[in-house]
């Protein structure tokens, strides 16, 4: 009997499940949101808007963003996020408590809007969704040209607790490599000016694998970045995909660069647990001293096994337990530009567009997957209870592969399902392990755009 060899360790972030690469149009299908909300838990929702547009367009970016926003896009583009709130309020209904449990600006950038703009934002959420920004953690991304001092102001007034920054690398040529357009002093200003608005958590993110960085660079990085003593850091591998900007630039033998990013990512680690920082998972850490960072959470902690997600804006997925739905997704700017322009123009937003029908078997992969990408893993009894089986049961063969991989915790207390070090450091080869078969057909079935 011959034993599969070991899949490469960068394959893909697995940050959702599934991707939006498997939703598709729901034609005449579309259901009502009252509908699909009818039923739900609504006590306690997560809430997520999206802002898709960048003053620049880094080369590793593949997210739905554009650049820049003429005429009056950026108004067009709040007044339709407005009408989509009121109507996505009126379909979550008055038969029960409707609650916030936290929220999230991203994009794109959501600091690209102006400080009054971005007060509107913080009304559309307060105002139209009935979220209490003050009273919830409220996570904002933002950039370095982005990050000014009145911008910050509105979001310190309004509650914000978490401010997350990507830096990338703190070496000008690697920035460069990257694609990605900064002057170190706007870097570091920036980051001052994070630090001067009263935000408790500041989350710095930073790349590896860059062309031309070395161990010695990568630790000026680390080094430079913990000089801030932020609450986080997010250590991300570098990717190249498909219709991004280094797409046409990076030509490099897979295993090589595969060696290359697992060495930095073990540099990385041991450099930032050394230095009193807790491994949340692959790519996050945080500040085992740091004040309130539990309540402040990161994108890792944020809603991982509650379905009851709402996301505003072109961008932004929403999740109940029968189906995850969002708008059109697409990565070339020709496409973005249109799919925000229809956006904008959108009247009634009282149905779902384009979605991913979940079953109790996809919804108990999505549970165990996203569970085990957490360093603290997936408490067995939890699982049996909401799905009437163990993990086991569902998935003997995968947790046996993994095993057998070495990836998972021997010594974990009994009634845990965890990863040990060398599982999360191959934590990107592991969730696409656990893809279903019908996600990997619609996933290998789309046509990047």
């Amino acid at each position: 009997m011959t034993t599969a060899p070991a899949p490469r360790p960068y394959q893909s972030y697995v940050y959702a499940y599934p991707h939006k690469t498997c939703y598709r149009p729901l034609g005449e299908r579309r259901p009502r949101l009252r509908e699909l909300w009818a039923g739900e838990r609504k006590d306690a929702l997560s809430l997520y808007l999206h802002i898709p547009f960048c003053e620049v367009r880094c080369g590793f970016c593949n997210l739905f963003t554009r650049i820049g926003a003429p005429g009056e896009l950026t108004t067009r583009y709040l007044d339709a996020l407005d009408r989509q709130a009121e109507a996505v309020r009126d379909a979550l209904g008055d038969d029960g408590p409707v609650r916030f449990a936290a929220a999230a600006f991203g994009g794109g950038t959501p600091t690209f809007l102006t400080a009054d703009e971005l007060d509107r934002l913080c009304d559309i959420a307060e105002k139209r969704m009935g979220a209490d920004l003050a009273a919830v953690p409220l996570s904002v991304e933002t950039s370095p040209s982005t990050a000014t001092a009145d911008r910050l102001a509105v979001l310190a007034a309004r509650g914000a607790t978490r401010l997350s920054i990507g830096v990338q690398s703190f070496v000008a040529e690697e920035a460069r490599a990257a694609v990605r357009p900064q002057r170190g002093a706007d870097v570091e200003a920036a980051l001052g000016r994070i630090r001067d608005s009263g935000v408790p958590v500041l989350n710095i993110d930073l790349i590896y694998g860059i062309g031309g960085q070395t161990e010695r660079t990568w630790r000026y990085s680390l080094d430079a970045a913990l000089g801030w003593r932020p609450e986080e850091l997010y250590l991300y591998p570098l990717y190249v995909r498909p219709l991004t900007g280094l797409d046409r630039r990076v030509r490099e033998s897979d295993r090589e660069w595969d060696a290359r990013r697992l060495a930095l990512y073990r540099q990385g680690r041991d450099h930032l647990l050394a230095r009193g920082y807790e491994q949340v998972s692959m790519r996050m850490f945080r500040r085992t001293d740091a004040p309130g960072a539990g309540e402040a959470r990161g994108p890792d902690d944020y809603a991982c096994q509650t379905d009851g997600m709402i996301g505003l804006g072109c961008g932004a997925r929403s999740y109940t337990s029968r189906l995850h739905y969002s708008f059109d997704y697409a990565v070339g700017a020709s496409e973005v530009r249109g799919i925000i322009d229809d956006y904008t123009r959108t009247e009634d937003f009282g149905r779902a567009e384009v979605g991913f029908a979940m079953d109790g078997a996809e919804s108990g992969r999505r549970h165990l997957l996203q569970s085990l990408l957490q360093a603290r893993g997936l408490v067995t009894e939890e699982y049996r209870d909401r799905f009437g089986t163990a993990p086991e049961d569902d998935f003997g063969p995968e947790l046996a592969r993994f095993a057998a991989l070495g990836w998972l915790d021997r010594d974990a207390p009994a009634g845990l399902l965890r990863l040990g070090p060398e599982g999360l450091a191959h934590s990107d080869a592991l969730g696409p392990e656990l893809f279903s078969p019908a996600v990997r057909a619609r996933m290998a079935a789309y046509e990047p755009k």
